[in-house]
Formats: C-alpha cells, sequence, structure tokens
C-alpha cells in the first residue's frame, strides 16, 4: 500500500530512472496524476506538462467509462458498446455535456500547463497518473498521441489490472506500474492517504518539478 500520492511518484521515479529514456517529457493526467508526476519528473530532470482528458463515466457506475474526450475537445466512444451497456442516447448525450463541462473547467485552470501538439513529436513520453480503473481514458489518450509521432509512449502508474495493463501492452505501449492486480478495487483503497484534491492543490505541485513547463 503506498502511503500516498507522492510517495507512490517517488517509487515510479527510482523505475523510471533505470531506463533508457534520451528525451523524456512527462504528462500529468490531473488532478491526482500531478502528485505523482512531480517527483518522477524531479528524478528525471524532465519536462513536465499536464494531459487533459475526461473520462464519461456509466450513469450506474461512474468507475466504468463509456466514452472520453481528448485534449483537443474531440470524443471518442464506440456507439454499439455503449448501447451494449444499456445506456441510451439521450442518457449519453447529458452525461457527455456534462463531462465537457467539467473538460473545459480543467483547460481554463490548466492552461499554462497544457501540452501542446507540436511538443509531442520525436519526444519519450510518459503519462502519469495515480492509477488506472477502467484504462479507457487512458488508451484513448494513448491513440490521441500518437498521431503526433512521439518517440515511444510509456504509462507510469501505481497501481492497474493486470487485464487493463496488458491490453496497453498489446497496443505496443510500455507500461510502468508498482502494483499490478488480478483482483482490483477502487484505485483510492490501495493508498492510505488519497484525498480528493482541489485543481488549486494539483496545480501547486508543479513546483517541485524544475523543469515544468509554464506558459505566461
Amino acid at each position: 500500500m503506498f502511503d500516498d500520492r507522492t510517495h507512490a511518484g517517488q517509487l515510479l521515479a527510482e523505475k523510471l530512472a533505470t531506463l533508457a529514456l534520451k528525451s523524456p517529457y512527462i504528462l500529468a493526467v490531473p488532478r491526482g496524476g500531478l502528485a505523482v508526476a512531480a517527483p518522477i519528473a524531479a528524478k528525471l530532470q524532465a519536462n513536465m506538462a499536464v494531459l487533459i482528458a475526461k473520462k464519461i463515466g456509466h450513469p450506474l457506475n461512474p468507475e466504468i467509462a463509456i466514452g472520453a474526450i481528448m485534449p483537443d475537445g474531440s470524443l471518442i466512444h464506440d456507439n454499439q458498446y455503449v448501447s451494449g451497456l444499456g445506456v441510451k442516447q439521450d442518457s449519453f448525450d447529458q452525461l457527455t455535456a456534462k463531462a465537457r463541462e467539467i473538460f473545459d473547467q480543467r483547460v481554463k485552470a490548466y492552461e499554462s500547463l497544457i501540452i501542446k501538439n507540436h511538443e509531442v513529436r520525436g519526444r519519450d513520453i510518459i503519462i502519469v497518473d495515480d492509477g488506472i480503473a477502467t484504462g479507457y481514458t487512458m488508451r484513448a489518450a494513448v491513440k490521441w498521441l500518437q498521431k503526433w509521432n512521439p518517440a515511444s509512449i510509456l504509462v507510469a502508474v501505481p497501481v492497474a489490472p493486470n487485464d487493463v495493463t496488458g491490453k496497453l501492452r498489446e497496443a505496443q505501449v510500455e507500461v510502468v506500474c508498482i502494483d499490478e492486480r488480478d483482483v482490483f478495487k477502487a484505485v483510492g483503497s490501495y493508498f492510505k492517504d488519497f484525498e480528493e484534491m482541489t485543481d488549486a492543490e494539483a496545480l501547486e505541485y508543479h513546483r517541485f518539478a524544475p523543469n515544468a513547463i509554464v506558459r505566461l
């Protein structure tokens, strides 16, 4: 069990430091991902920016993703998959509108730290979050990043289900995960301290990454 997100980031940093990454670029998924990413960026002396991607959760179980809004605002979803879960179109539209509202708020909150498309090309991208549940949003984010021709994409998380990390690896994405689980509970159950963070608290963590990207 991890003490908190920073502790998890420190453990991940030690693992990542052993890899031959020529030009690592840390992309933190807010909010919790910034707390995990900061010690990694500091250890690797790497640039750090923010990747905004918002999951659209199932109306009866928000942990189950039925779609995602990508960093450029585009919507990724599978109509057949959504209808197969019993979600009607009008309900999906309402959930999407709510998710887009949160997405827009986060874009505004993290505007000075958000990754730009041209910055991805030729870099070793490390996407960092505080955990993965279904992996839908992470896979969608990887697909979006691949359009901009990075040298490589690596996903670094403290904890995730085995089947999710397996699917990422099948998609030729390297995964560094401290704790991969056959039976998975909620992400927060693997941390002693997993309090919900505000945007203001998350933004404070960029101070601990010496090469964090900040656009004035």
